[in-house]
């Protein structure tokens, strides 16, 4: 059996296909997002190296920078002791948030509110238009 084919047979996708995806910075540990996966999208991240989800309100395979850039280099593939969660631990270029934040998680509930705790980096205008203009 294919390498791959091995990988995805140990992933337990729900009933609708797809198994959350926790994308992390490799070397610094730090959570830069959540998103989904079906079999294509973990069979493409495996093959090409790159990661590339399932999105969810497109209906359709995603590849993390395709219209912003903003690239994950995968470094390695992990799965959870229930087989129900990947982590994927990437390289990630420039922000992995499309907020224009370097990650999605900068609210923090503090003194009863949530509260911004990092500001965009990036435009989300101006990093999603570049990319449109190539």
């Amino acid at each position: 059996m294919d390498p791959i084919e091995r990988a995805l047979a140990e992933i337990k996708f729900g009933p609708d296909g797809l198994v959350a995806a926790v994308a992390q910075q490799h070397d610094t540990g730090e959570t830069l997002m959540v998103a989904w996966m079906n079999r294509e999208a973990v069979r493409v991240t495996l093959a090409e190296g790159w990661a590339c989800y399932w999105s969810r309100s497109r209906q359709a395979l995603w590849r993390k920078g395709d219209t912003s850039g903003q690239v994950q280099r995968l470094h390695e593939l992990r799965l959870d002791c229930d087989g129900d969660t990947l982590l994927l631990l990437v390289d990630q270029k420039g922000v992995a948030c499309h907020t224009g934040r370097r990650n999605c998680f900068f609210r923090a509930w503090r003194d009863g509110g949530w509260q911004e705790i990092a500001a965009p980096e990036v435009d989300p205008a101006t990093l999603y238009s570049e990319r449109a203009d190539q």
